[in-house]
């Protein structure tokens, strides 16, 4: 019997620190991760949360390790994100990672943080050739493949979607705990009065900034003259949000004449987001391909499945000349 390919995978680019194993084919051996949570109305900073990793990096090996039911012998290549992210959370993986190559006699393969997010994606819903909406806490990005590289149709010319969100979460003091952009999501459920906000579109690319300010301007007013309630504006800021997100997409859907759309990153765990691009989707004859937060967030497995080149659609070719922006 041949033997399978196993790739151990390290991600620490932000405030969660994991490590997955993962076989060739995708499967998931195991995927322990830990988040480094902050108070109310603070954000996370790249000491701390690089002190977060570094605490937890050995005991997430070991989990790792016995979940997966292998030993180092049995791992074929370690893989680990290079980039884009913090820089002091992703030097604690880096240098983890060299010790352990030399350590366990192993190949290191550099993932790139967003081409990882698409492939644990395209695997995991088995998506052929879609166009990609990357949307996270530092991502803002629409990508599609052509002509042997990823290349980006659409983004944000300022702050991610995602960091919109939180620092909006930041105002409301929302607890960061699972994460602020979920507990805006729950709140914005009980929503009932829309807001009207900036709605900000320049062809193919996006700006978040100018409606944060505007939100944080107008917020403690309208709250403490009664006109609305958190909910309200949680509710008219994702409505906002996601509406502008859906029309770049369903633009560069055209442009590529694809029907598809897959959703990765952090913010594509929200259910309303998922909703408003299936019906999109569905208007054009296609369909929405999303997962879990197991896979949307950031995820150690993504940098296993995102190493080995695939061969399963006309997307696969030469994943490491991906092109990518330089927002991180």
């Amino acid at each position: 019997m041949e033997k399978r390919l196993i790739a151990i995978g390290f991600e620490g680019s932000a405030n969660k620190i994991g490590i997955g194993i993962a076989t060739l084919d995708g499967a998931i051996l195991a995927n322990p991760r830990s988040t480094y949570i902050t108070p109310p109305g603070h954000g996370f900073l790249p000491r701390e949360t690089a002190q977060h990793h570094f605490h937890h990096l050995t005991r997430l090996l070991r989990s790792a390790l016995d979940e997966a039911g292998i030993s180092p012998a049995d791992i074929d290549c370690i893989c680990y994100t290079k980039g884009p992210g913090m820089g002091a959370p992703l030097q604690v993986c880096a240098a983890a990672v060299r010790v352990l190559a030399k350590l366990w006699n192993k190949p290191l393969v550099g993932v790139n943080h967003c081409v990882a997010h698409i492939e644990m994606g395209r695997i995991v819903t088995g998506a052929e050739d879609p166009v990609v909406l990357y949307v996270s806490g530092g991502n803002t990005q629409v990508i599609a493949y052509s002509e042997g590289r990823y290349r980006i149709f659409g983004e944000t010319i300022d702050i991610a979607v995602g960091n919109c969100l939180d620092r909006f979460a930041r105002v409301l003091k929302l607890s960061n705990d699972p994460s602020p952009g979920y507990n805006i999501e729950q709140l914005a459920k009980k929503g009932e009065k829309f807001i009207d906000l900036p709605y900000v579109v320049k062809g193919m690319d996006v700006s978040f900034s100018g409606i944060l300010s505007y939100i944080e301007a107008i917020a403690p007013v309208k709250l403490e003259n009664k006109e609305c309630t958190e909910a309200d504006l949680c509710y008219s800021l994702q409505e906002t949000l996601f509406a502008m997100l859906v029309e770049i997409t369903e633009r560069a859907m055209a442009h590529c004449d694809t029907k598809d759309v897959l959703i990765v990153g952090g913010v594509g765990c929200n259910l309303r987001l998922q909703d408003m691009m299936k019906a999109m989707c569905a208007e054009r004859g296609g369909r929405l391909y999303a997962t879990d937060d197991s896979n949307l967030l950031d995820s150690p497995s993504s940098s296993c499945t995102s190493a080995p080149p695939s061969s399963t659609s006309k997307m696969d070719h030469h994943h490491h000349h991906a092109t990518t922006s330089q927002s991180h």
